[in-house]
């Protein structure tokens, strides 16, 4: 569905620039952002190598499995029906390290692995669970600590203090995520009774 709202908007501004005389403006702009995608790309891609080869360091050192114990009681809370020990557990705990970390790109390893670990759990295969939808709610919501691809856009635009969105993020991520965690044990609570 996403695709065809953009295909239309894309669409629609090329028959507007069209009737309106801008076409050379529209083919320049298109051109100069696609350049400009693709240095930022490469600009964020040395952030993006240190944080993953930081997150790898911590799982084989075993802090990711250290603190996976330290927040099984809140996994337990978020997740009752994932049995302890399970997989499932280690990789949603992995995916909450990285976003609290503001590891955007690093969380989504595990994301997607968490998410085909509970599909294991799931009875029913063809729709999702609570806990997988309680996982998507918290993961989409997440507190971040510390805004890694923020700190990294700003620094990278000449912003001359770029973690200074450290104080508002942490105050935002938390309330969205307390919000988040809270509809979700309602919708849970819902479609259990």
């Amino acid at each position: 569905m996403l695709n065809y709202i953009w295909a239309f908007m894309i669409l629609l501004g090329i028959i507007v620039a069209a009737f309106t005389g801008k076409m050379g403006e529209v083919t320049n702009t298109a051109i100069a952002s696609s350049a400009e995608g693709v240095e930022v790309c490469f600009r964020l891609l040395g952030v993006l190598a240190f944080w993953m080869g930081i997150m790898k360091i911590a799982e084989k050192s075993g802090l990711i499995n250290l603190l996976t114990l330290k927040i099984r009681p809140i996994l337990r809370f978020l997740f009752p029906d994932i049995p302890d020990g399970h997989d499932a557990q280690k990789y949603i705990a992995t995916n909450i390290i990285a976003n609290v970390l503001g590891l955007g790109w690093g969380a989504t390893p595990p994301g997607l692995l968490a998410m085909k670990a509970l599909q294991e759990l799931n009875l029913k295969k063809d729709e999702a669970s609570n806990t997988m939808c309680m996982f998507l709610i918290v993961n989409i919501s997440s507190v971040q600590l510390i805004s890694v691809n923020i700190i990294a856009y700003r620094a990278q635009y000449g912003s001359r203090n770029p973690s200074e969105v450290i104080g508002p993020s942490i105050l935002a991520t938390t309330i969205s995520t307390i919000v988040a965690i809270i509809f979700g044990k309602l919708m849970e609570r819902r479609n259990k009774a």
